[in-house]
């Protein structure tokens, strides 16, 4: 069963930074699908579909690895 987590990135603010980050969160075991909401400056929601649950520091980690900051908010099954 796929589960669904949901960060926010904070400091993305174009189309090469979704891309950074999409680039990094894919490259994780078991990801198969990530869908960003740019809001250029701000706290874009990026949504995470994984095989299993993800770890919120491996998470941190990647996109620390782009260059930007996230904060868990939420998770849905």
């Amino acid at each position: 069963m796929s589960q669904t987590t949901t960060f926010r990135v904070d400091g993305m603010t174009c189309g090469h930074c979704v891309h950074a980050v999409t680039s990094e969160l894919t490259a994780l075991p078991g990801v198969t699908d990530v869908q960003v909401e740019l809001v250029a400056g701000g706290s874009s929601p990026v949504t995470v579909t994984s095989d299993a649950p993800l770890d919120t520091a491996t998470v941190s980690a990647a996109v620390e690895e782009a260059g930007y900051a996230v904060t868990p908010t939420r998770s849905l099954l």
